[in-house]
């Protein structure tokens, strides 16, 4: 395997029931791993001047920080009992949610989220600290959404690009952890402008491009077979939109695993239209690889 030794799995909890799956799932992936499972709640209450001890004639055990010592260790039970016998950090970090959860990127191996947070907009099928994470993460991170599964294959969406090879490489590693098949899906349409002055044919064949396609998709396969022995691959070519076939493919999958931004995004988006769609829509958790240089 090519986790890093001595990381972690990190998962970010804020007492919500978002939050508590996300802990039960990162148990597990640090039980694959055989790593230590390390728990943060950012605690963003000292940052706005608001008292955060028990209130004047209250009860001792009030106020917002031994709230928020009580989330913590309702996450860290809720994970031993989910993967007895892991070691199971706890840390509460002053900061905005985003911002602690991307420090604590830096040294994990994997970080784990719920998809909606206590703060979440009734109108978002993901939360603002999801995406902020996903998008900046130095590290996986897996969005737990959808359906938790313990059937069905690995998923991962396959481009050609450079991020899908470091996406295939952590699917490829998931589906031997979890002694699953990993499904490699890609998806083409008639050829498109990829810039300007791309110039498009006016006729193409259309098994010729099937070819070359399937092409693609075997390259990013390749090797895999040497590395893992034991592991099944399923090339699938399809005809069609990349989001929506992945999502698609997400009804059956137990996890579902894409780049951040594809061969056809554009420079300024840190997430793709591809990562966005399936993280938002699909049907399990899903996992976005950033590529590190």
């Amino acid at each position: 395997m090519s986790t890093t030794a001595g990381k972690t799995v990190v998962v970010g909890v804020d007492g919500s029931d978002s939050s508590l799956n996300a802990v039960r799932t990162a148990a597990a992936e640090a039980a694959r791993r055989g790593r230590t499972l390390h728990v943060v709640h950012a605690f963003v209450w000292p940052m706005l001047r608001v008292p955060v001890g028990p209130p004047p004639g209250g009860p001792a055990e009030g106020g917002l920080r031994n709230q928020a010592e009580r989330v913590l260790a309702d996450a860290v039970t809720q994970a031993e009992a989910a993967a007895p016998g892991i070691t199971v950090t706890g840390r509460i970090v002053e900061g905005q949610p985003a911002a602690v959860l991307l420090g604590q990127s830096r040294d994990a191996d994997l970080l784990v989220l719920g998809d909606r947070g206590l703060g979440g907009f009734a109108g978002l099928l993901v939360g603002s600290v999801a995406i902020q994470v996903a998008e900046y993460a130095q590290c996986p991170v897996l969005i737990t959404r959808g359906a938790p599964r313990t059937t069905g294959p690995v998923v991962v969406g396959v481009d050609g690009s450079t991020r899908s090879a470091v996406a295939v490489a952590f699917a490829a590693e998931e589906a031997v952890l979890r002694g699953v098949e990993l499904v490699a899906v890609h998806t083409y349409r008639q050829p498109t402008s990829l810039g300007p002055g791309d110039m498009l044919p006016l006729v193409y064949d259309v098994e010729a491009l099937r070819v070359e396609e399937g092409q693609v998709l075997a390259e990013a396969v390749a090797g895999l077979a040497d590395r893992y022995p034991d592991l099944r691959v399923v090339q699938r070519l399809v005809q069609g939109r990349a989001a929506s076939t992945l999502i698609e493919e997400s009804a059956t999958a137990q996890l579902v695993v894409v780049g951040a931004r594809g061969r056809g995004g554009f420079t300024g988006l840190l997430l793709g239209s591809v990562s966005q769609s399936v993280l938002h829509h699909g049907d399990c958790p899903v996992v976005i690889v950033r590529h590190q240089n």
